[in-house]
């Protein structure tokens, strides 16, 4: 291992004690992880929060086999260390990407290959906010779904942190993009991102209101949501569309499912998640997002909607805020 800092063997770490409906967090001081081939340490400056790690605290989405069991999918901060077949060049180098686990602590061991350089116009906490909306979204997007430039978006959850980076991405690639939100606010947000519309489903029957908008139909919905709303995705699915199921918020059964419909539209029902792929599979679609959307990044006009950032202290009420669908975007834990 080659390194530029000092690096010690132990580091504060937030664990999740009693896993389940009754779980806390607590932070506690563990090893400082030791690099492997192909990986980099990384000092941590600022880590993202996603559901995921909601799921994990409750014992309903452990880490891949082998991983940290430190909640955490992403972070930014700096390179301090890497292994002896990773180029020097990464040494101090601030850096932002995906982690399968481990990114609620002090350090943290990156694949290099995963790695993102930080634009100058992104803060830490901004960049911690990056990888996983907009690598989620991309992959719902260009790689599991395909989007034509110039077609129809449907996100549903616009107001969340997929959402939102969902909204840029389909702007910069030309599309119609319609969303579904909770409240009037979360509309007013997205609609200032640049969604073409925006419905509020506390307030309006969406289906109706989508197929008024769009009356041709939608070429990729993106649905964090399922249950009841798959039902409604295929009425709103246009020839040859694509529905991507990112998660089960609404449920895991769908009622009254009409394959029937969904043959005559030719339409495909698909789901997708990331944390569990592959290295060599992030590594490729983090390439292939660079090579399609880094230069609009690192210039600002895609960016992250960071909706509040708080001191990694307050973990459990950042939890609790998530869980409470009351932000736009991401909620961002600061290590500095």
């Amino acid at each position: 291992m080659i390194q530029n800092h000092v690096v010690p063997s132990q580091m504060m770490a937030i664990e999740v004690i009693n896993p389940g409906s009754q779980s806390q967090l607590q932070q506690v001081t563990v090893a400082v992880p030791q690099v492997k081939a192909g990986q980099v340490l990384v000092k941590v400056a600022a880590a993202g929060i996603n559901r995921a790690d909601l799921l994990q605290r409750t014992g309903l989405y452990p880490p891949p086999p082998g991983e940290s069991d430190t909640l955490g999918l992403e972070v930014a901060g700096t390179v301090v260390a890497v292994a002896d077949d990773v180029s020097k060049d990464w040494l101090g180098e601030a850096v932002f990407g995906l982690v399968p686990g481990g990114g609620y602590a002090q350090y943290v061991a990156m694949h290099s290959e995963h790695l993102i350089k930080k634009p100058a116009t992104l803060g830490m906490a901004e960049a911690a906010a990056c990888a996983e909306v907009f690598l989620t979204a991309f992959q719902a997007m260009r790689v599991v779904g395909h989007l034509p430039d110039q077609g129809a978006l449907l996100v549903h959850a616009g107001g969340s942190g997929v959402g939102t980076a969902a909204i840029q991405l389909g702007k910069a690639s030309g599309c119609f993009v319609a969303v579904t939100v909770g409240s009037d606010e979360k509309a007013k947000a997205c609609l200032a991102l640049g969604a073409d519309f925006a419905v509020n489903y506390k307030t309006h029957d969406f289906a109706v209101e989508l197929k008024a908008a769009r009356p041709q139909g939608f070429d990729l919905i993106i649905d964090p949501v399922a249950g009841d709303y798959i039902v409604e995705d295929i009425q709103l699915l246009a020839l040859d569309g694509q529905i991507i199921v990112l998660s089960m918020l609404g449920g895991r059964m769908t009622p009254e499912l009409d394959l029937g419909l969904m043959l005559k539209k030719r339409g495909q029902l698909l789901c997708s998640t990331l944390r569990n792929r592959t290295d060599g599979y992030k590594a490729a679609l983090i390439s292939d997002f660079n090579q399609q959307f880094g230069k609009a990044l690192a210039e600002g006009k895609i960016k992250p909607v960071l909706a509040q950032s708080m001191d990694w202290s307050e973990a459990d009420k950042a939890h609790q805020l998530l869980a409470s669908n009351a932000v736009v975007g991401k909620l961002v834990l600061t290590l500095f």
